[in-house]
């Protein structure tokens, strides 16, 4: 929570706030998580959240199925915990939008880390901008619903002038704050991506 935040000492606004700041926050983690599994040239198990496998009748995340590691810069090695969901964990890895070769040997499964070259590099900086410009309208929006509630509860008289002024400031404030947050994240894996 921002320090001394002038909206969270309103009382018509306190729950606003903070329903505001929590919506906010997950759509930064879920921006942080969309980096995460976002690949570089190097081998990395968060490469994989977001591989789904069919076990036991359902959908499931990869990590519940099967232990994952990196044991090599190009390498990712897939171990069951259950060896019969072998099949279904190969076929998980095959579909999706990374285009994995996993090669199994009846225990474990390894998926090879192809280099990037130049093209695919840039394909995926494009790529990681779009997701990123995703999120800052996602938390644009979040704005505008506060503003909305903020000038609704000054429109009730719930709160003064000079209390609806500072409230939208603050919204103001508190929306550049996270949005430079995640473009200082896009940053840095920008350049992770880039680095040959």
């Amino acid at each position: 929570m921002m320090a001394g935040s002038a909206m969270a000492g309103i009382p018509a606004l306190k729950d606003v706030y903070q329903q505001l700041k929590l919506r906010m926050d997950k759509a930064v983690e879920d921006f942080r998580f969309n980096l995460a599994s976002t690949r570089t040239g190097r081998a990395s198990v968060h490469m994989l959240e977001q591989v789904k496998v069919m076990a036991y009748g359902t959908e499931m995340p990869i990590n519940q199925v099967a232990q994952i590691s990196a044991p090599e810069p190009q390498m990712l090695l897939v171990q069951p915990f259950d060896p019969s969901l072998i099949a279904e964990i190969e076929k998980g890895l095959r579909v999706g939008q990374q285009e994995f070769n996993p090669q199994n040997d009846g225990k474990v499964i390894r998926v090879p880390i192809p280099p990037m070259n130049e093209e695919r590099r840039r394909e995926v900086v494009k790529q990681l901008n779009k997701v990123l410009e995703d999120h800052r309208t996602g938390v644009r929006n979040i704005r505008r619903d506060g503003n909305d509630l903020i000038k609704k509860a000054a429109k009730e008289k719930k709160i003064s002038e000079d209390e609806e002024k500072r409230s939208l400031d603050e919204m103001q404030k508190l929306t550049d704050e996270e949005i430079k947050r995640m473009e200082e994240m896009c940053k840095a894996k920008e350049k992770e991506v880039m680095q040959v």
